[in-house]
């Protein structure tokens, strides 16, 4: 993720993926070879995360449709397996840039991949709990540049298969503002026996750790990154759904 810092009206642009440096040294390695802050148990094929990044583009469209989930096909997203728009809530939470309304519909960081709107759809009956009604993102999809073979897939924003949240706002009008609520420190555990506390240990900051390590328990996102991971995330979690891998960080 780039350094500068984040208008939350306007997606960043990334020239290192979140997890390229992770990911790229993890797929096919053992868990014994180093450290690392990835997990990798042994049931992962039953993982949500792992499920859906299994499924081809017209099985994961079936799905959409059988959960009844309001979405639109696009008909262009280099290095997208399974583009689609929301075209509504998604499981009665809105989920958005800080684009105008009008603008949402066309901009390109609220494409997904249908991998990730499966991920995301589960995601929302943690959301729920809280009561969370609307989730303001910085972006999902991001375009790969011009240079990009024809028919590559991408993985993490170019593929899709990540989203960058900013913000959640209850159906109070209160909201959990990650840049401002978080508390964390880089290099700290979020999650797990080894999970540091908040300073300070705020109601706000408390909320959001149980939120992201209810969707981590769940198994939802190969990856879940806080401003605990780097700089770069101090304003967002970073989640993600990797295809062919069968590990899960979170930090």
């Amino acid at each position: 993720m780039p350094g500068a810092r984040s208008s939350p009206a306007v997606p960043r642009r990334t020239g290192i993926p979140a997890l390229a440096l992770l990911a790229s040294s993890l797929v096919g390695t053992p868990a014994t070879a180093g450290p690392s802050i990835a997990k990798f148990p042994r049931d992962a094929a039953k993982a949500p995360a792992v499920r859906y990044a299994a499924l081809g583009r017209a099985a994961c469209l079936r799905e959409l449709r059988r959960r009844k989930i309001r979405f639109r096909a696009v008909g262009a997203a280099p290095g997208v397996l399974a583009p689609v728009r929301l075209e509504g809530k998604l499981g009665g939470v809105s989920i958005h840039t800080d684009f105008p309304v009008k603008k949402r519909r066309t901009v390109p960081w609220e494409v997904y991949d249908c991998r990730l709107v499966l991920a995301v759809h589960d995601f929302t009956r943690i959301l729920a709990a809280h009561d969370i009604d609307e989730v303001h993102i910085f972006s999902a999809w991001r375009p790969p540049g011009k240079r990009w073979p024809a028919g590559k897939l991408g993985k993490r924003h170019p593929g899709g298969l990540a989203v960058d949240v900013r913000a959640f706002k209850k159906r109070s009008g209160a909201e959990l503002v990650v840049e401002r609520d978080f508390h964390g420190r880089i290099g700290a555990e979020t999650c797990g026996a080894e999970a540091a506390t908040p300073e300070p240990a705020t109601p706000e900051a408390l909320e959001l750790r149980a939120i992201a390590c209810e969707a981590a328990d769940a198994r939802l996102f190969s990856g879940i990154l806080t401003p605990n991971y780097n700089e770069p995330h101090r304003n967002h979690f970073h989640l993600e759904v990797t295809a062919g891998v069968k590990w899960f960080i979170v930090r």
